[in-house]
């Protein structure tokens, strides 16, 4: 049996000011390589590593996937899937999660007008704008790529006009060999992104040391992953020998271990929450009346409190309302402006809904019945503001 050998490739880096930001090229699609070169017919993005360019920010660590998937919705990020066998100096990650994430030159502006220092954002400015220009008509980037490795045995031929700005060749080697093909067979949703540790490492210039994505995976307790994984071993033995199982369950089952999944590896996403919280409550009313379910009145529970607790911020912000307009007290906006400047969006959803007042309601209709949406949420938020609800609430209590 023979071992499979683990490539190991230098990043190039760019320099800007004080940072060093690693980088490759994605060419099409599927491939992604070091240098540039004039011999290439498909598209060639330059791509910077997301975990250089939040170092030394005040986004903590454990936040970064999170700022990661915001980019890559606005087509500004991506994260490469590389196979588990295909490893980058200085950057160590399991082999389980070989991916990492990589934005283009327009996401690097974005990132540093959000959260450097405005010296930092100068020196961005000056390094990157020759090449900001060269790329600014660039499609958006897609969410995720399968890439391999596109090996080049001849010294790249590059103009001066392909010589990015800050390139430092002195890291650019690469010790894959020719022989040695890089492939995926991975699809971008079975390779997840890590948490990241960073740790500064610009005082020379090795980047052997930058980045271990691997020390903030702590140990847990061996009997705790027992019961974790033969939990999951007992379900999926079920699930073969389930005869079937009907296409609503399935839709359910499969949005809650989306959710899991991102749980275990430490990624809150309340969007997969959202959606597994969803299809639960639209499976089960199938068999029970809303008047009898325990989940609706847990969800029910749950929203009430919620709400009750945010009575302190209304209160804040109506008093401040009041004080900017004591002048025109008598003359306020319309009820539906007024209830979307004052009380949280949750809110005003939830009483919309209820009484029919969607977006898609007739105008009439929501002008007509808005102002009792804006009536309730000063009553139950103890927060009284128009002239209607004084007079009704002196009436109610004098009774």
């Amino acid at each position: 049996m023979t071992t499979k050998s683990i490539s190991v490739t230098n990043l190039p880096y760019w320099e800007s000011g004080k940072r060093r930001i690693r980088f490759l090229y994605l060419v099409g699609d599927t491939t992604f390589q070091l240098t540039k070169t004039s011999r290439n017919e498909e598209p060639v993005i330059p791509l910077f590593l997301g975990a250089d360019l939040f170092l030394n920010t005040d986004v903590r660590t454990e936040n970064h996937p999170r700022y990661h998937a915001k980019f890559a919705k606005r087509g500004l990020a991506t994260k490469l899937a590389f196979a588990p066998d295909f490893r980058f100096e200085g950057i160590r990650v399991p082999c389980s999660h070989n991916s990492l994430w990589f934005y283009c030159v327009h996401g690097v502006f974005q990132v540093a007008f959000e959260f450097y220092s405005k010296q930092e954002q100068l020196s961005i400015l000056e390094s990157f704008q020759d090449l900001w220009k060269s790329r600014i008509n660039d499609d958006q980037l897609n969410s995720a790529y399968n890439v391999r490795l596109q090996l080049d045995t001849k010294p790249p031929k590059t103009s001066s006009q392909e010589t990015p700005v800050g390139f430092n060749p002195s890291s650019s080697d690469i010790s894959v060999p020719a022989e040695h093909n890089v492939n995926s067979q991975d699809t971008p949703e079975d390779l997840e992104e890590v948490t990241l540790e960073s740790t500064s490492g610009q005082g020379d210039n090795s980047s052997s040391a930058d980045h271990d994505y691997c020390s903030q995976i702590k140990p847990v307790e061996s009997e705790h992953i027992s019961v974790l994984t033969e939990r999951l071993h007992s379900i999926g033995n079920k699930v073969k020998c389930t005869s079937g199982v009907d296409k609503n369950r399935e839709e359910a089952i499969l949005k809650l271990l989306d959710f899991v999944e991102y749980w275990i590896d430490g990624q809150v996403d309340e969007e997969k929450l959202t959606e597994a919280v969803m299809v639960l409550l639209q499976t089960h009313f199938h068999g029970y009346s809303i008047y009898s379910s325990p989940l609706l009145q847990a969800v029910a529970c749950w929203l009430g409190h919620q709400f009750h607790e945010a009575n302190s911020s209304v209160s804040h912000q109506v008093e401040g309302f009041k004080m900017r307009n004591i002048e025109h007290i008598k003359d306020l906006p319309p009820a539906e402006d007024l209830a979307t400047e004052l009380f949280p969006e949750a809110m005003r959803n939830l009483l919309i809904h209820w009484m029919g007042l969607s977006e898609e309601a007739a105008t009439w209709k929501r002008l007509s019945e808005y102002p009792i949406v804006l009536l309730i949420l000063e009553f139950a938020n103890h927060n009284l503001i128009t002239g209607v609800a004084h007079v009704l609430y002196s009436s109610l209590i004098c009774r």
